[in-house]
């Protein structure tokens, strides 16, 4: 027994041509553009963080590792729900 499928591959030609748009003669289609926005809130984030080259921050950044690897370093819990209170409360 033999199927046959005489509109696949009509489908397939009307699925395929359904993004396209016509253009006309002498009309080019214009592609779009990539566009990255930053957001007001990252750019006043970026001006308060540090120059991560300052020697300042790399001194912090080398007793947070070593605290870290020590087993000292503790996260202050009442900052910690003072951050999460705050980021909610902004939705």
């Amino acid at each position: 027994m033999r199927i046959q499928e005489p509109n696949r591959t009509g489908m397939i030609n009307a699925y395929n041509k359904t993004g396209q748009t016509p253009v006309g003669k002498g009309r080019k289609l214009s592609m779009g553009k990539d566009e990255v926005n930053i957001s007001a809130e990252a750019l006043e984030m970026l001006k308060q963080v540090e120059d991560p080259d300052s020697p300042a921050r790399r001194e912090k950044i080398q007793r947070l590792k070593k605290q870290v690897e020590d087993g000292t370093y503790r996260v202050p819990s009442d900052k910690l729900a003072d951050k999460i209170l705050s980021f909610w409360r902004k939705l």
